[in-house]
């Protein structure tokens, strides 16, 4: 059956033109019941001998949630308890345009067949479209059009179900469509009553998420911040330019503090400064938010001092009031004011789940506790459970639902618990949803893609690729390492030339465009490596087997290979298909001695020393041209085998042959993007590293300025060969300290697409061009790369998306933010796993230098351990010594003793386990002695993990 309807639309030119909109109804789409008689349907979802047992409903039924159930109460909807539930096709509409998040949530239980959630396409069914009326809402509109849905099932399981009647529960928290479903004889009931009435599980009504009543009734009358405007004032003043929209990120260091960046055209942003909570007004970090400009002449700079958020005090409002005053007396001069503004209202809310802790309330049951996240930037929230004694002591996630503007915290709801805090499983899983890493096991429509074991090269492979089996091949990697993206091939040729060639393991031959396996390894985007643990980007078949390039085993490879002379110069590149065997697969350490013992002369050991040759004179050339040679303190942990916890500690020792694989893995990355960007200038996904704005290095030249150097940075060649003349006699350390700090005034590389983009230059390489091409087992970027070149040279056929530049962009979007985020990850688990080293092993002595120098405090760097820590100068339950803070000079001076950045320091370190959230490694002085500031860490000035008290 065919619905139209027509309209005339105006184009551009002042003509009109016709629109027909055609919409089908069908008469065959089941119900999805099993047992129906009326439909004849080969798959049924719902069952007809499984139900949950409830006061309210004691009998055989359904449930058909509407969609702001499904949009606030999604936590409950994915409890293993709650089954047989119908999603009608209009309730999912709504929730993929409302909320992408819940969306991507609601297709998971759908896909789940423990769950038997059935989708209803009610929209196309003959009896249950409707149209929408005159002067009806769209809102309304959906509301009547769930109504007829529940209806028609209502009245269709009666004829359709011989044996029993299964009834259909409309659960709506909506006041007007519960009544209007009342009148028309549904059997409907509010969320929280269904839940309540539920006998199997009474912990689920903790899981629920308040609404719009239960807020108003656990806030007072005192209204604590200003109304936020709506959302049409706010696009009102967004086009006069009254407001500005921006993202909201709340400052780790300081709960008064907050920076909004502004996007404006192009790459420009402006950071907006907020300060005190009523300017802050109820924002949560990385929520989209509209601010309004202050005056000019109420400009303030940014607090240097950390300012923790410590739980409601007796007196909420004092307690504030004498924070803010800290804040403005912490302030620097005027030359350092920065824009500020203020919160006038939130354009888009961009809360998760949050892990973190409960702190018990010390009213006597009492259902009301505070939750405290692990993230800092996060306000605590407002929890009402009935298992908080259960709860207490363990990681749990959280869920906002709302902040009114007469509470001083978010109102939250509890969803599940993740074990006990310290424990590494714990903590592991912690880390990795707090920095969203996709970690889930792969499912089996994505394992359904792999290739079937026993598997081996065919003949039909071979035909298409160049056989390269009898070449010397071999692969370098770090230790332990068993997804070998990469092995080279270094042999003379008769003209005197060298031939060299990078192969690549050809993960695109067994991924191929659109599948399951192939939006899995999209949505994850690359590979993570914790300490102990590696989640990976794709499956571990592959990863470490047919994927992975190990010795004496036939590979399926892409390669690329050069004539190279002496002087290291490119005379011919080509790119093939290929298949290889790799003779050896060797450490770094096990490369080098091959190279440095004279004895060995055989066909791997010549290969790796023509290949370090050449890639001493490319890093050489590489270097002229600016590259810049910087400096990151990496760890290696040793672990207990048994245990798994971490015996040692030791800052990673770079050898050539890390260097030499370096080089020809940045030669084949420039090779490949030079190819893919000459056929496919549109589309081709390269990598840039934009030049730092001059800002950035004023940390970098003061610390130089500090012993008499200049250091010019107005090109990275300048740069370069001001880093390497930079040298102090007698102190040989501080080259690599000075180009640690340089690290951190770079900006971060990122992925983009040629034909959204006009700046391809990388500037750490001194590259005008580059991509990623070597690692496509741990990055995605890498397969699009393959992909790409592979087209280019007639190997495989192209797709829609790949040559789509708007999907390209898109896709590199999520790129950078998964490699963001698992950078952030691998952080986090490295200073996980110091804390148990730390806490293994008691205080310890070290040598140290200090990196910054703030207004209460040194940061130091561990240079043994490739750590930082701090040495705080005040202390809130003992007179503080007298500080001098010179921000032009960046000096402390402390009882009269003056700390300059790069002073060599003893320290003690140890762990701080008071907090159990918040453990951290605590440092304090031990040389130089000053008089007043106490060496090690008393009990009295240990932060406690206080105990919330809750008024209302």
């Amino acid at each position: 059956m065919l619905k139209s309807k027509t309209f005339v639309k105006k184009t551009r030119s002042g003509g009109v033109m016709k629109i027909v909109r055609e919409h089908y109804l069908r008469d065959d789409i089941w119900c999805g019941t099993e047992g129906c008689v009326e439909c004849k349907q080969e798959e049924t979802v719902l069952q007809k001998d499984v139900h949950i047992e409830s006061n309210l409903c004691s009998f055989p039924h359904y449930l058909l949630p509407d969609t702001n159930v499904v949009l606030s109460q999604i936590d409950i909807l994915e409890d293993p308890l709650i089954k047989n539930v119908i999603i009608l096709q209009t309730v999912l509409q709504e929730v993929r345009h409302r909320s992408a998040p819940i969306y991507k949530r609601l297709k998971d239980i759908l896909h789940d067949k423990e769950k038997h959630f059935y989708t209803f396409t009610n929209e196309h069914h003959r009896d249950t479209f409707i149209e929408r009326e005159p002067g009806e809402s769209a809102n309304d509109r959906n509301d009547r059009a769930i109504r007829v849905s529940a209806k028609w099932y209502s009245d269709h399981l009666k004829k359709a179900l011989s044996e029993e009647e299964i009834q259909i529960v409309l659960l709506t928290n909506d006041r007007g469509n519960k009544e209007k479903a009342v009148e028309s004889g549904l059997l409907t009931y509010k969320c929280e009553e269904y839940v309540k009435s539920l006998i199997a599980n009474p912990e689920l009504v903790d899981r629920l998420a308040l609404t719009d009543d239960d807020k108003n009734e656990i806030t007072s009358s005192k209204v604590l911040f200003p109304e936020h405007l709506p959302l049409s004032r706010i696009q009102a003043g967004i086009k006069s330019g009254a407001f500005q929209q921006g993202t909201f990120r709340a400052s780790r260091d300081n709960y008064l503090e907050a920076t909004v960046f502004v996007h404006g055209e192009g790459d420009q942003s402006t950071e907006v400064l907020i300060q005190g909570l009523q300017n802050l007004n109820r924002s949560v970090h990385q929520d989209l938010v509209a601010v309004e400009i202050l005056p000019q002449n109420q400009w303030v700079a940014p607090s240097s001092v950390v300012l923790q958020d410590e739980g409601p005090k007796e007196d909420d409002a004092t307690e504030e009031v004498e924070a803010e005053k800290t804040l403005k007396s912490a302030a620097g001069g005027a030359e350092s004011r920065k824009p500020t503004g203020r919160v006038v209202g939130i354009i888009k809310r961009n809360w998760r789940p949050f892990c973190g802790m409960l702190f018990l309330s010390q009213i006597k049951e009492a259902t009301r506790h505070l939750f405290t996240p692990a993230d800092r930037r996060i306000p605590r929230i407002r929890v009402e459970t009935r298992q908080a004694a259960t709860l207490a002591g363990q990681r749990i996630m959280v869920a906002i639902d709302g902040w009114p503007k007469h509470s001083r915290y978010p109102n939250g709801h509890f969803v599940r618990s993740l074990g006990c805090a310290g424990d590494k499983d714990t903590e592991t899983e912690v880390l990795l949803l707090e920095h969203d890493v996709p970690h889930q096991d792969f499912s089996q429509t994505v394992l359904s893609f792999l290739p079937k074991m026993p598997w081996s090269i065919t003949e039909e492979d071979m035909a298409v690729r160049e056989d390269l089996r009898h070449l010397t091949v071999c692969s370098v990697d770090p230790p332990g390492c068993t997804d070998i993206d990469d092995a080279l091939h270094c042999r003379d040729l008769p003209n005197g030339n060298q031939e060299v060639g990078v192969h690549i393991a050809d993960v695109s031959h067994f991924i191929r465009p659109g599948n399951a396996l192939d939006q899995e390894a999209a949505n994850r985007g690359t590979t993570v490596y914790l300490t102990g643990k590696r989640i990976d980007m794709v499956p571990e078949l592959l990863s470490s087997n047919l994927c992975s390039l190990r010795c004496n085993v036939e590979r399926l490879a892409f390669s690329c290979i050069w004539e190279i002379n002496d002087k290291a110069e490119i005379v011919k590149t080509r790119f093939t298909k290929s298949v290889i065997n790799s003779k050896a697969s060797l450490t770094y350490a096990e490369a080098q001695m091959r190279i440095d013992d004279t004895n060995m002369n055989d066909e791997i050991t010549k290969s790796l020393r023509g290949l370090n040759s050449l890639a001493k004179i490319l890093k050489r050339q590489r270097i002229e041209k600016g590259a810049l040679t910087l400096s990151s303190p990496e760890v290696r942990f040793h672990i207990d085998s048994e245990t798994h916890d971490p015996i040692d500690l030791q800052t990673k020792e770079l050898k050539e042959t890390n260097s030499m694989v370096e080089e020809f893995m940045l030669l084949a990355n420039i090779s490949v993007a030079q190819k893919i960007y000459d056929e496919f200038s549109e589309c081709a996904l390269l990598r840039k590293h934009p030049a730092p704005p001059p800002s950035n290095y004023d940390i970098l030249n003061t610390a130089a300025k500090s012993k008499d150097l200049v250091i010019h940075t107005d090109t990275a060649k300048a740069l370069a060969d001001s880093l390497d003349a930079a040298q102090v006699d007698g102190f040989p350390y501080f080259n690599t300290l000075l180009r640690i700090l340089a690290t951190r005034c770079m900006m971060q590389a990122v992925y983009f697409c040629s034909g959204m983009d006009s700046d391809f230059h990388h500037y750490g390489l001194a590259s005008p061009i580059y991509t990623h091409f070597t690692s496509p087992i741990r990055r995605y970027s890498d397969i699009i790369v393959h992909r790409l070149l592979a087209v280019a040279i007639g190997a495989d056929s192209t797709y829609p998306d790949l040559m789509d530049k708007h999907k390209q962009s898109a896709l590199c979007n999520n790129l950078n933010y998964r490699h963001k985020m698992a950078q952030y990850a691998q952080r986090a688990s490295v200073a996980f796993h110091t804390q148990l080293f730390f806490k293994n092993r008691g205080i310890m002595n070290e040598e140290g230098f200090i990196l910054f120098v703030r207004k209460n405090a040194i940061i130091i760097l561990i240079p043994k351990f490739g750590m930082e820590g701090t040495v705080f100068f005040e202390n809130k339950n003992k007179p503080s010594p007298k500080l001098t803070f010179n921000q032009e000079a960046t000096t402390l001076t402390v009882e009269g003793h003056t700390f300059n950045m790069f002073d060599k320091v003893k320290v003690t370190i140890s762990l701080d386990a008071s907090n159990i959230q918040h453990q951290k490694i605590r440092m304090s002085l031990v040389e130089p002695v000053i008089l007043g500031v106490s060496v090690a860490p008393s009990e009295d000035n240990q932060p406690k993990a206080k105990k919330a008290k809750l008024d209302g």
